[in-house]
């Protein structure tokens, strides 16, 4: 039986994901994001979407009179939550990440998620804060005073240790984490339930 080839129709686009993930990347702010879609939208935050739009009409899912038509709408929008509906179609929407959340709306799992991005961002700045100290007065020590009382071994002790305590205490950090963010968002909450009725009302 002879061996059956596909090939491709060149006029129909792969989509490449990396790249859909780089068009919300491209943003300041991601449009989809309910907390900045009233902020007005920059010149270069609708340069983005006419470049999704000018490369899904050379690959052909968009026709003229779409093209035409989004484009006006594009040099229409005035705030970041126009520009999404005009892509939808064009690039996958993908999660916003747990940071980006708004806080009032954010599950218990996206607090913990949040709590668990701060305590590596508190590991890596206690790493770096070993890792450059220690570099920079061992240097110092051997241009000034190579062979005299090694002192950078006590920085670099002190800031090791700390090193210690961020990593060693993960559970502990995450936990303080997600209760502050708790109380926030109980905040946040508060703010937006409506004012409560007088009697008289």
């Amino acid at each position: 039986m002879a061996a059956v080839t596909w090939e491709r129709d060149p006029r129909i686009a792969i989509v490449d994901e990396k790249g859909a993930q780089d068009v919300w990347a491209s943003f300041q702010h991601d449009p989809r994001d309910p907390a900045v879609a009233p902020l007005r939208a920059s010149d270069a935050d609708r340069n983005v979407v006419h470049g999704v739009l000018t490369e899904a009409f050379a690959d052909g899912r968009l026709d003229r009179e779409e093209y035409d038509e989004r484009t006006g709408q594009v040099l229409a929008a005035r705030t970041l939550g126009e520009l999404p509906p005009l892509v939808r179609d064009l690039v996958p929407d993908r999660p916003l990440l747990p940071a980006q959340v708004p806080l009032a709306a954010a599950t218990s799992a996206e607090l913990h998620k949040r709590a668990e991005e701060h305590w590596r961002d508190e590991r890596r700045n206690a790493f770096f804060g070993f890792l450059g100290p220690t570099i920079i007065c061992w240097t110092i020590w051997t241009v000034t005073m190579f062979g005299g009382f090694p002192w950078p071994a006590i920085v670099m002790a002190a800031t090791f240790f700390n090193f210690l305590r961020v990593a060693a205490n993960r559970r502990e950090i995450v936990a303080s984490e997600v209760r502050r963010l708790e109380r926030k968002r109980a905040r946040e909450l508060e703010k937006k339930q409506p004012p409560a009725l007088g009697p008289d009302s």
